[in-house]
């Protein structure tokens, strides 16, 4: 006769009790120390986006531009032994220096510049017509692009009145602070 097998004993997860939490302690605010802490933090660190939440504030801390890549540094160049060439006749004269040239900057061309960095873009969306192209009349106030940041589309206006001679950037293209935009002649 075969005996009845028992079923092992399964415990059971003791219920959980809940945590005592100072309420202080959970709403109080992080200090300048902390946030300077946190950034320093993600400088050093090789991840390109932080996000830190400590009650009702909230950060997120992204750095800009392709992760970081660290190189070993380059050997020492091996010294090089230098042959001077045999003597050779002096040049019969010295040739003038050629005339610097300049270009000079019109005052008759106002440049509209990028106020932030960003995506540049020529219309409001992908459908649209853009705002301005060459050869265009542009009056103060009035729409040329958007620049977006960080999610927000940023419309950039024109600070002068006059014909547009040149769009200086692609659209779709990345844009510095403080780069040329359009050229417009103006009157």
């Amino acid at each position: 006769m075969s005996t009845p097998r028992k079923k092992p004993a399964v415990a059971k997860p003791a219920p959980k009790k809940p945590q005592a939490t100072s309420k202080a302690a959970a709403t109080t605010p992080l200090g300048l120390e902390d946030i300077k802490a946190l950034i320093a933090l993600a400088g050093r660190e090789p991840f390109q986006e932080f996000e830190f939440e400590a009650g009702d504030m909230r950060f997120r801390i992204r750095k800009d531009g392709p992760p970081p890549v660290y190189q070993a540094p380059a050997p020492a160049p091996a010294p090089m032994m230098v042959v001077a060439p045999a003597a050779q006749p002096a040049p019969a004269a010295p040739a003038a220096p050629a005339p610097a040239v300049v270009a000079a900057e019109d005052p008759a061309i106002h440049y509209v510049t990028s106020p932030i960095v960003g995506t540049f873009y020529r219309s409001s969306n992908p459908t649209a017509p853009p705002y301005v192209s060459s050869g265009d009349f542009v009056r103060p106030g009035q729409t040329l692009c958007i620049i977006e940041a960080m999610k927000l589309m940023n419309e950039i206006e024109s600070d002068v009145a006059g014909e547009v001679i040149k769009v200086l950037v692609e659209n779709g293209t990345p844009v510095e602070y403080g780069e040329r935009l359009y050229a417009v002649r103006i009157g």
